[in-house]
């Protein structure tokens, strides 16, 4: 019963999306967005930054071999902006009212 309570008890992380960065610690590194979470939205939200961080670098890489390519431009970009939106969406859920209020301002979700 413990380890249950434990798991869904929510903690204060601070982010950084564009570093891919989930931290503990307020000065570890500089972050731009403070949540209370649970360990599993921390673990679904670090599987997004992941899957993330691997389109991105897919999109670079295609983009370098295929330069004037734009049908799969395209999918690429919506694949990487549909990624972008379900992270603000879920960091947007957990925010406090600050993140939440910066979030709405971005006009991403």
């Amino acid at each position: 019963m413990n380890d249950v309570h434990n798991r869904n008890r929510k903690k204060t992380y601070y982010v950084s999306v564009q570093a891919g960065q989930i931290l503990e610690d307020q000065g570890a590194a500089p972050y731009e967005l403070v949540i209370r979470a649970t360990d599993e939205e921390i673990t679904q939200l670090q599987e997004l930054f992941e899957e993330y961080a691997t389109m991105d670098e897919a999109e670079i890489a295609h983009f370098s071999w295929n330069p004037y390519e734009t049908a799969s431009d395209l999918q690429m970009s919506a694949g990487c902006d549909g990624l972008l939106k379900r992270i603000y969406e879920l960091l947007y859920s957990c925010g406090i009212d600050e993140t939440k209020r910066h979030i709405e301002s971005m006009n991403v979700i």
